[in-house]
């Protein structure tokens, strides 16, 4: 009995908290092994008080998410402490049972589902030869599953088994025994883990564009607009960096058009400061020529590209 509440603690220390999946029908596999205890009965007209003995099995059965149905064999050994020369039952009592169970998991979706069940069937006990005798079989189960993922369970049940009176030498005898059993399911065809939602599109800064005349650096009244709808935007955000970058078109002297971009997007930051935007919140940049909006030749007055872009951080 100190073997089996050793075996209780050990289950119920698992970690439970490991996560439960969404409950699937479907066939499974397992195999047990545990502690059977034969209660004192009398045989040939001498006390027989069995040691505690082993059990050791396996199932077959469906899970209906809730009912399970399955076909189980387990043998069972114990010792005794009288001899019957000559018979099967000489010192010893095994006996090989076939069940039909039915259970039900009280919460199937759950990590640690309590469960109880039902079963009947046919055993075979020793006796006389080693042929057994052959009896009616029944047992009741209670016990708690371990839903370690959607493949694995892991089960601790105590169950009451016995058979209709075997018999020696044509005396019959009671056979009734408690047992804890630990086992260990497979399921099959249990459904993949899904896969993890993809990952949110990045979140693009807001931008906004103003425009210019050609070789000029001030703001026209569109361009003005433009500006305070990127200082209300900053407003909004609240903590935020706002990067003016200035541009050109390919007409006029490289060195002329960088200085040129850099007055553009200065005037950009004195128009953002006006409208409320920190200085320091301001960063400044000048590219002259370089990232065209439109790609031309050089020399070409191309009005998009006269630009300064104010995006957000």
């Amino acid at each position: 009995m100190k073997k089996a509440l050793l075996a209780a603690a050990a289950l119920i220390a698992l970690p439970v908290m490991a996560q439960a999946q969404t409950p699937s029908s479907g066939f499974y596999i397992g195999a047990e092994g545990g502690l059977n205890w034969l209660l004192n009965t009398t045989i040939l007209g001498n006390s027989v008080s069995p040691q505690t003995g082993w059990a050791a099995g396996g199932v077959v059965g469906y899970d209906f998410v809730g009912p399970r149905v399955e076909l189980e064999g387990v043998y069972r050994n114990n010792q005794t402490n009288i001899g019957f020369p000559g018979r099967a039952i000489n010192n010893q009592i095994g006996q090989l049972s076939v069940m039909a169970n039915l259970l039900y998991d009280f919460a199937p979706g759950a990590t640690i589902t309590p469960y109880v069940g039902a079963g009947a069937g046919i055993a075979f006990v020793d006796s006389d030869s080693s042929l057994g005798s052959t009896q009616f079989a029944y047992q009741g189960i209670v016990g708690l599953g371990w839903n370690v993922d959607s493949t694995f369970r892991v089960n601790l049940d105590g169950r009451y088994y016995g058979t209709t009176n075997p018999s020696v030498a044509g005396t019959s005898w009671s056979n009734n025994n408690f047992s804890v059993m630990l086992g260990l399911q497979v399921k099959f065809g249990a459904p993949a883990e899904a896969a993890p939602p993809p990952p949110p599109p990045p979140v693009q800064a807001p931008s906004f564009m103003v425009f210019f005349d050609w070789d000029r650096a001030n703001l026209s009244q569109q361009a003005l607009a433009t500006v305070q709808q990127a200082a209300d935007a900053y407003k909004t955000k609240g903590n935020a960096r706002i990067t003016a970058t200035g541009h050109t078109d390919r007409s006029g002297p490289e060195s002329y058009n960088m200085a040129l971009s850099l007055r553009r997007a200065n005037a950009v930051k004195d128009a953002l400061v006006r409208d409320g935007v920190p200085a320091t919140a301001i960063s400044v940049v000048g590219k002259g020529e370089a990232d065209p909006l439109v790609p031309t030749a050089d020399g070409v007055r191309e009005p998009q590209n006269r630009r300064v872009v104010i995006a957000l951080q």
